[in-house]
C-alpha cells in the first residue's frame, strides 16, 4: 500500500527525498527511454518472469541519485518504502536484488546505452529551446578512487593515475565535460586517467556547431593542436600569474582585466552540473574498477544533472 493511500497527507511531512523524486518523475522522459532500452532488454520467455523494465530504469536511476552500491541498492528497498515505490514494485511482492541489478547495468554497459540516454535526454532539451548549440564551454575534474590495495588483486586500479593540483597530489580519473555556453547543460563526456592533461581532451568536447568556445587557463594553445577544428574561436583565460602582473591604471590593461572578468562570467557556468553531481548526488569516488564503467555512470550523471538543472522550466511547460 502506497504512503499517499493512507489518508496521512495532512499529517504527515513530505521529505526532501520524496519531492525530489517526485519532481525527477515528472521530468525523465520514461517513455523515450524505455523505448531506447527496450531492444536490448531480456523478454523472459523461460524461468522467472523479469522485472519490468521501467523498474529496473527508476532503480538504476534511484543508484544515480542516492550513492547506492548493488548490495546497498537491495537493502534500500526493504529499508526505504519510498525507493519501492518510486520503482514501481507492488505491494509484498518480490524486489530486484543485487545480481539483478548488476546484470541490468551491466547490460547498459554492453551496448553503451548510457551515451544514447544523455543524447535523448538532450534532445528533449533541445526541442524545448533549453539546450543551445553556439557556443560551448570546456572544463575537467577530478574524481577520487580509492587508493588502497586491501582487494583481491592487492593492487590498485591500473587505469586510475595520481596527478597535482597546486600542492596536493590526487589519485583517479577526470571527468571532461563540453557544456553549452548560454545554460550549462552538458552535451558531452569524456572520461580519462587523472594524469592526463586537460588541453588534450578539450577539442573533443566540441559537437562541431559551436561559433565559439571557453576554457580555463589550463586549455592555453588548445587552437594550436591537430586536433582543432576550423571555425570555432577560442576564447581560453590568461595564466594566473599574467593576468596579477595587468597595471590596473593603463587603460588597455584594464580593458583586458575586463575581457577576462566577462569570460570568467561564462565559463562559470560549466561548474553547475560539476556542483551537481557531486553536493545534491553526493558523487566524489569512482565506485567501480576501469574507466569504461565510471565513464558511463558519469555520462548517465550528467545526463541526469541535465533533467535537475531544468526541472523547473520543464514542469513549466508540462503545467
Amino acid at each position: 500500500m502506497k504512503q499517499a493511500s493512507l489518508d496521512l497527507s495532512l499529517s504527515v511531512k513530505k521529505t526532501r527525498k520524496r519531492e525530489f523524486l517526485e519532481q525527477m518523475d515528472k521530468v525523465v522522459p520514461w517513455p523515450a527511454l524505455i523505448e531506447l532500452i527496450a531492444p536490448y532488454y531480456p523478454e523472459g520467455k523461460k524461468g522467472r518472469p523479469p522485472f519490468s523494465l521501467a523498474t529496473m530504469l527508476r532503480t538504476h536511476f534511484l543508484q544515480q541519485w542516492f550513492t547506492l552500491s548493488d548490495p546497498g541498492m537491495e537493502e534500500a528497498f526493504f529499508d526505504v518504502p519510498l525507493y519501492r515505490e518510486f520503482a514501481q514494485l507492488p505491494e509484498f511482492s518480490r524486489m530486484p536484488d543485487e545480481s539483478t541489478i548488476l546484470r541490468f547495468r551491466h547490460r547498459l554497459e554492453k551496448h553503451k546505452l548510457a551515451e544514447q540516454i544523455l543524447a535523448t535526454v538532450n534532445d528533449l532539451l533541445i526541442e524545448r529551446g533549453l539546450l543551445l548549440k553556439t557556443g560551448t564551454v570546456v572544463d575537467a575534474t577530478l574524481i577520487a578512487a580509492p587508493s588502497s590495495t586491501k582487494n583481491n588483486d592487492k593492487a590498485r586500479d591500473p587505469e586510475m593515475h595520481s596527478s597535482q593540483k597546486g600542492n596536493q597530489w590526487h589519485f583517479g580519473m577526470k571527468a571532461h565535460i563540453g557544456a553549452d555556453a548560454d545554460s550549462g547543460l552538458v552535451h558531452t563526456v569524456r572520461g580519462t586517467s587523472g594524469h592526463v592533461h586537460d588541453v588534450l581532451e578539450g577539442n573533443s568536447l566540441l559537437h562541431g556547431q559551436e561559433v565559439d568556445a571557453y576554457g580555463d587557463a589550463g586549455y592555453q594553445g588548445i587552437h594550436k593542436r591537430p586536433d582543432a577544428k576550423a571555425g570555432v574561436t577560442w576564447h581560453v583565460a590568461m595564466r594566473p600569474g599574467k593576468r596579477r602582473a595587468l597595471d590596473k591604471s593603463d587603460p588597455l590593461d584594464q580593458l583586458t582585466d575586463q575581457l577576462e572578468k566577462a569570460k570568467a562570467g561564462i565559463r562559470a557556468k560549466v561548474e553547475h552540473p560539476f556542483r551537481v553531481i557531486k553536493r545534491q548526488f553526493g558523487y566524489v569516488k569512482t565506485r567501480y574498477r576501469g574507466l569504461k564503467k565510471n565513464t558511463a555512470q558519469l555520462v548517465t550523471l550528467f545526463a541526469l544533472s541535465n533533467l535537475w538543472m531544468v526541472r523547473t522550466k520543464l514542469q513549466g511547460a508540462q503545467g
